[in-house]
């Protein structure tokens, strides 16, 4: 297939691109370089640097995209709160730009990067599709819209259209010929790249966020999934879009882990004894964030095969000390 991979530059969208490349489909990726960066991007593939608001440049009439794969986007949910308008200009403005160009090339698949967000304080665990929607940040609030405006796009006109829903991901892709594919942020704010950051002396301390959650040591407890598994469920994913449907799978590995446990596997992994400081909670952080991802078992087939916390930061390790460090 010829494939449209937007975000192609940045983590998930360069770990996916290598997959799909592998898999013998054409790639080409559209990425504006905002957040993503250019060495990322997937040899092989064709690289398009422009912003998804125009991307009717790509997805012409004639260009023959048999496939969309929606990555690109702002993500820090805490920034969102302070620069909304940012979010929804580029996770639902842009995107409906992109959605726009999509109709108009006639590009019949789409599969989009959403988010656990969507869910915000779950009243259910583990926590399925059909949970409350209540996202309590506007990033998850924004990927709820575009996640709406799927499903009518689907339904008015066709669309074979999956929303992957994301847990906390984490890990590197790496390669039979040693090469490493991982995370990097400016600035970094997930707990495992900031946890390797602290090992390797790039930060005086760790700050974990609250150690009076109702969890088994008091801190938050999240559901990790390896890169590498979640670059695989859309490849099936691509294969599961049906026209005229919107299917929507959470992905995560079933499994809690808290702060304190990714602290201690981080310090096993990298032999340093970083410090760790206690803060105060932060507003709007749930409990327990935990996915039921039976649906996307039964129905694609994905089962994740690097679940383990030393599989995740051990390969992240590999990538920081390798390409950051």
């Amino acid at each position: 297939m010829k494939l449209l991979v937007t975000g192609g530059a940045g983590y998930v969208g360069s770990v996916t691109s290598r997959l799909l490349l592998d898999a013998g489909h054409e790639v080409v990726v559209l990425d504006n370089l905002s957040t993503g960066f250019r060495e990322a991007v997937a040899p092989d593939a064709t690289f398009v640097e422009a912003d998804i608001a125009d991307a009717a440049s790509v997805l012409t009439p004639g260009s023959n995209f048999d496939a969309v794969l929606h990555f690109a986007g702002l993500i820090a949910a805490g920034e969102s709160m302070t620069k909304p308008e940012l979010y929804w200009d580029h996770n639902v403005q842009r995107s409906l730009a992109l959605l726009d160009a999509v109709r108009a090339a006639r590009v019949p698949r789409f599969v989009f990067s959403s988010t656990a967000a969507v869910y915000g304080n779950p009243t259910e665990l583990p926590i399925t599709e059909s949970a409350t929607k209540a996202p309590t940040n506007t990033y998850g609030a924004t990927k709820l819209t575009f996640d709406f405006a799927l499903t009518s796009e689907a339904f008015a006109h066709g669309l074979a259209a999956v929303s992957l829903r994301y847990f906390n991901v984490a890990g590197a892709l790496i390669r039979a010929d040693g090469t490493a594919i991982g995370e990097r942020h400016n600035p970094e704010t997930h707990l495992i790249p900031i946890a390797l950051q602290a090992a390797a002396g790039k930060r005086d301390k760790l700050q974990l966020f609250g150690d009076d959650y109702p969890t088994s040591d008091g801190t938050c407890v999240r559901d990790y999934i390896h890169v590498a598994d979640l670059a695989r469920a859309h490849l099936l994913a691509l294969e599961a879009a049906t026209g005229g449907e919107h299917k929507i799978y959470n992905l995560g590995n079933g499994n809690g882990f808290s702060n304190r446990q990714v602290v201690e596997v981080a310090r096993e992994v990298t032999g340093a004894e970083f410090g760790v400081e206690m803060a105060p909670r932060r507003e709007g952080d749930p409990a327990t964030l935990v996915a039921s991802s039976q649906r996307a078992r039964d129905e694609l087939g994905w089962v994740p095969e690097k679940n383990t916390l030393r599989d995740m930061i051990g390969d992240a390790w590999d990538f920081y000390r390798a390409h950051i460090a």
